[in-house]
This record gives C-alpha cells, sequence and structure tokens, in this order.
C-alpha cells in the first residue's frame, strides 16, 4: 500500500528542496556585512512617507475583491465553454443567469459609486 505513495512522497521531498534549498545557500553563503543605510526602511527607494499601518480607504479592499469576482467569472467560463456541446441548451441558460447576476451586481456597484476615485 505505502509502495503506491513512495514516488509521491520522493517528488514532493525534492521539490520542497529545489524550493528552499536556495533559500538557505543564499543565507549560508551570502555576505553579511548591514550597515546603516541597508537597514534602513525605505519606500520604492525614497524614505517611508508615512506610517505603514496607517488604515487604506475600503475602496482599495472592494475593488480587489471586484477583482476576483470577475476573474472568477472568467474562470468558470473557460470550462463551461469547452463542453458547452455536451450541456445543451440548460447549460446555455444556466450561464446566462449565472452572468446576468454578475451584471446585476456590477450595475449596483457602479450606480453605488463604488468604483469612482475622488
Amino acid at each position: 500500500m505505502l509502495d503506491n505513495y513512495l514516488p509521491i512522497l520522493v517528488f514532493i521531498a525534492i521539490g520542497i528542496a529545489f524550493g528552499v534549498g536556495p533559500i538557505f545557500a543564499g543565507f549560508i553563503l551570502g555576505p553579511h556585512r548591514p550597515d546603516a543605510e541597508k537597514l534602513s526602511p525605505y519606500e520604492c527607494g525614497f524614505e517611508a512617507f508615512e506610517d505603514s499601518r496607517m488604515a487604506f480607504d475600503v475602496r482599495y479592499y472592494l475593488v480587489a475583491i471586484l477583482f476576483i469576482l470577475f476573474d472568477l467569472e472568467i474562470a468558470f467560463l473557460f470550462p463551461w465553454a469547452v463542453v458547452l456541446d455536451q450541456l445543451g441548451w440548460f447549460g446555455f441558460w444556466a450561464m446566462v443567469v449565472f452572468l446576468g447576476i454578475l451584471v446585476i451586481g456590477f450595475i449596483y456597484e457602479w450606480k453605488k459609486g463604488a468604483l469612482e476615485w475622488e
């Protein structure tokens, strides 16, 4: 029974070794010459403008959630398009209802001004 899983475990171990090995090699073999300039905080090459723990506007999160929503919509459309001939009209109308619900939600967010930037 366990003989069937041994190749999988070896493959996982080799994958972890390839992923973690270079990180440890960098820590062990890399130069360690810290100075004040290397240890100072920076933001895109500049000194930090404000505290990094400041509150973000909720619109950033809303746009991120909308992006994930429409990204998942596309992820559902590709497999649906591949098997559409097997699904028939039921599959077609099920996807029309799904896309209709998403469009109604998008129009609602648009009318509420969630996508407007000041």
